[in-house]
């Protein structure tokens, strides 16, 4: 697949880069590695997110040039949807936009839209699969393309604290490193510059904690009334489910956001062999071994019982 992702791109003049919506770390800064490097070659890039640039992740590079408007009826000859299990995460509309169609993803059960399918789930991140691509083509790693490859392993492996934190990841970060990136520059931009309308968001949804009394299982909640007395947004809810994660003896831990009265995305990370990504499919959505989401219809109080329900078929 590599072979042909290199055949497409020395042929192809027009690129669109895009990746999922609601964007983490590895979905932007791949987006922002894969487009640098391509104008790097010569090539006309956009770079797109239907949810446009976070704020933690705006530090990366050239990241002013993410878009979250295409223009009406912009076509291109190539088409790289990156870290979307799922096209539709991404926008369907996009496979009417390229003449070819690349996924390129790390997810499980990874949707095969593409005309070419390059998915490696038991790649630590996408990032390192942009890398991989950078190599088959010869193309030599600028400093800034390093820093996003760089800043895209750091998000999805939590830091090189998760399991997909392999010796891939580590070698990769390295190489990096050799080629001039500061890490403590790129980590400290990404976790420590929060303005501090998160904070008390993050205030807000901790007083909604609560722990199973097996003692495995935490979860916060975050809701629109919360949203309006911080002055934030969904955006601020990134790493949040990782806070009951870390109480010691939770093996689950969930976040149930409110997107509208009758509609909450639920986040869920998991310790060791816990599968909450397969949860998560069973219940319409999708993701990692150890971190995963959906979004589900109905009351707060009925889908916390139906998800906590669900979940004890998973505990040890």
């Amino acid at each position: 697949m590599i072979d042909a992702i290199v055949s497409v791109i020395a042929q192809g003049r027009s690129f669109l880069v895009a990746s999922h919506g609601n964007p983490d770390g590895d979905a932007l800064a791949s987006t922002l590695a894969l487009s640098i490097a391509l104008r790097e070659m010569g090539k006309e890039v956009v770079a797109y997110n239907r949810d446009g640039m976070s704020a933690e992740m705006a530090f990366l590079p050239e990241a002013a040039s993410v878009i979250d408007r295409l223009d009406e009826g912009r076509s291109f000859d190539v088409g790289f949807v990156l870290d979307s299990g799922e096209l539709n995460r991404a926008g369907t509309f996009l496979r009417n936009r390229c003449t070819t169609l690349v996924n390129v993803d790390h997810h499980p059960k990874s949707e095969d839209f593409g005309d070419i399918y390059y998915v490696d789930e038991k790649c630590c991140a996408s990032g390192a699969l942009i890398y991989r691509i950078l190599q088959a083509t010869g193309h030599a790693v600028s400093l800034p393309v390093a820093t996003c490859i760089y800043a895209a392993i750091l998000a999805d492996t939590g830091s090189f604290r998760y399991a997909n934190a392999d010796q891939e990841a580590f070698r990769i970060a390295s190489e990096m490193l050799a080629l001039g990136v500061c890490s403590w520059e790129v980590s400290s931009s990404m976790y420590e510059n929060h303005p501090e309308c998160q904070l008390r968001l993050l205030a807000a949804a901790l007083k909604t904690l609560k722990v199973s009394d097996c003692g495995r299982l935490g979860s916060i909640c975050v809701t629109q009334q919360m949203f309006l007395d911080t002055g934030t947004g969904s955006e601020h809810t990134d790493g949040l489910v990782n806070y009951p994660r870390s109480i010691g003896g939770v093996l689950v831990a969930l976040l149930f956001r409110e997107v509208t009265e009758r509609c909450f995305k639920v986040s869920f990370r998991s310790k060791g062999a816990i599968n909450v990504g397969e949860l998560a499919r069973q219940l319409g959505g999708g993701g990692h071994h150890n971190a995963a989401g959906t979004t589900l219809e109905g009351d707060l109080e009925s889908i916390q019982e139906t998800v906590l329900s669900r979940l004890q078929d998973f505990l040890p």
